[in-house]
């Protein structure tokens, strides 16, 4: 992904998105696996063998929550970022420019119009590999079009830097 030679955004930030709700069902899910079947199997086996899962089981559930909220899509006059990371050596920007951008799209389904929670794909002109894809975005549709107004406006203006 490109960062470019900058040591901080440039400009102010525009906060495009966060991930929905949808994004937490999963996490719920296993939460009740965890908590209600194999805590209560490995108690059952162990006093300390219960003890142990249920501390692996909550130390994990919290930081996958806590990656799951330090996701947030914003862009500035350099391009569009996606910043996550909760633990110092995963923490970390990443983003397309606004001079490399292709397009911003969403996938479109039953439950994402349902929900308002899409799959979102900011390309890169030049690599796949560049990209972002975010999967469950709080209102997506919206996200990429405004990426792709700022993106047009952008190049009328000849300001994509």
């Amino acid at each position: 992904m490109e960062t470019g030679n900058t040591t901080g955004p440039i400009g102010p930030l525009t906060t495009l998105g966060r991930k929905s709700w949808t994004a937490y069902v999963g996490l719920s899910l296993l939460a009740i696996l965890l908590l209600f079947v194999a805590v209560p199997a490995a108690w059952l086996a162990h006093f300390g063998a219960g003890l142990a899962v249920l501390v692996v089981s909550l130390v994990g559930l919290g930081y996958r929550f806590a990656v799951i909220r330090s996701t947030h899509l914003y862009y500035d006059d350099a391009g569009v970022w996606l910043a996550s990371g909760v633990l110092p050596w995963a923490r970390g920007v990443v983003g397309v420019k606004w001079r490399d951008l292709d397009e911003a799209v969403f996938m479109q389904g039953l439950w994402s119009w349902m929900f308002k929670s899409y799959t979102i794909r900011i390309g890169h002109r030049f690599t796949k590999s560049s990209e972002i894809v975010l999967s469950h975005m709080a209102r997506g549709h919206d996200v990429v079009m405004t990426i792709n107004r700022v993106h047009a406006d952008k190049a009328r203006t000849g300001d994509l830097g």
